[in-house]
């Protein structure tokens, strides 16, 4: 009794090779949801913390801005009195 014989009439030709592939491959996807599921509800066990930026005061952002020559004297020392 040869394979052919026992595969009860199959011709195992291209038919059958492409539903093995097919399986194979819907098997593989289904594995691959089900550990990405479970990841995603795990998690990585890491902490994502955005680092905050130091708060510039007005008077801070004079002074860059002097510094930078984009303004005088005269209006920093104008701006200076506005905001003290």
């Amino acid at each position: 009794m040869g394979f052919h014989n026992m595969m009860s009439g199959w011709s195992g030709g291209w038919v059958s090779w492409t539903m093995y592939l097919g399986m194979i491959v819907f098997w593989v996807g289904v594995a691959a949801l089900v550990i990405w599921g479970i990841s995603g509800m795990v998690g990585t066990g890491q902490v994502h913390v955005v680092p905050q930026l130091p708060q510039e005061s007005a008077v801070d952002v004079l002074k860059r801005r002097y510094a930078a020559g984009e303004i005088d004297v005269a209006e920093f020392e104008h701006k200076k009195r506005d905001l003290l």
